[in-house]
């Protein structure tokens, strides 16, 4: 009987050893369930912050393009475009007319090479005039009336003439005049204006060639025949290439001058 009363004191006494160890594990469950509720919390935060990385790519995307264009900015851009499109018509209409004097004149002179380059670049700034033309009509604009006004000098000066004039169209004009038509966002006249842009380039160079000649008495060793690309105007004083290389026109459209 003793000894049975003795195992219960036993029994009981174990247990109540045993209870701050369950209530120590306890704590340790609420412990480990602690960074669950915390995660909860910051559910928010996170979508937030993904809000913010949304907005970030939206900001990325709009430095990209054109979000919103300034009407007030979009018409006078439109309107410079025109008012560029109609002077440079009026001095592309002019540049044909002198250039075909000055051929005249160089023939005159005796200078027959120079005159076929003469009358290659006037044929070639017409074609730049009808394309700004054909540009103003799509805008609905007409173009000015020209009386086209120069001055006809010696062959020597005449080809310094046409490469200041040159100059000033590939280093000023032509560039401020796509920026416009860019910032309109007319296609259309930027390509014409591309196009006469890129030929003048052409152009210059072979009027300083011919001045170079001429001065060294040697004009006689110029080209004697020129192609000229009937939808940008580009000219070719050698075998040309199977396409033009700035509107890529097939060289057998290219007008061919080889004669006064």
């Amino acid at each position: 009987m003793k000894k049975n009363i003795l195992a219960i004191v036993l029994m009981a006494a174990t247990s109540w050893l045993f209870l701050p160890s369950c209530n120590s594990n306890a704590d340790k469950n609420n412990t480990l369930q602690a960074p669950e509720t915390t995660q909860a919390e910051t559910q928010p935060a996170a979508a937030g912050n993904a809000e913010q990385d949304d907005d970030d790519d939206d900001a990325q995307e709009n430095n990209g393009k054109t979000v919103k264009t300034d009407p007030a900015a979009a018409k006078d851009a439109k309107t410079a475009t025109i008012n560029n499109l109609k002077a440079a018509f009026t001095g592309e209409t002019t540049a044909s007319a002198k250039y075909a004097a000055y051929s005249k004149k160089a023939k005159e002179e005796g200078f027959t090479q120079i005159a076929l380059l003469f009358k290659a670049t006037s044929k070639s700034e017409m074609i730049h005039a009808n394309n700004h033309r054909a540009v103003l009509e799509d805008m609905g604009e007409s173009t000015p009336a020209v009386n086209p006004q120069y001055t006809v000098k010696t062959t020597q000066e005449n080809l310094a003439d046409a490469i200041a004039g040159e100059s000033y169209e590939i280093s000023t004009m032509y560039p401020e005049f796509m920026t416009a038509a860019n910032s309109a966002d007319n296609q259309l006249a930027l390509t014409s204006l591309n196009y006469a842009y890129r030929t003048e380039q052409r152009h210059k160079p072979m009027y300083e060639q011919a001045l170079a000649a001429l001065q060294n008495n040697q004009a006689a060793t110029l080209p004697g025949q020129y192609l000229v690309c009937p939808t940008c105007g580009n000219t070719y004083d050698a075998a040309p290439p199977k396409r033009c290389r700035i509107s890529m026109t097939p060289n057998e459209r290219f007008i061919k001058i080889n004669s006064l």
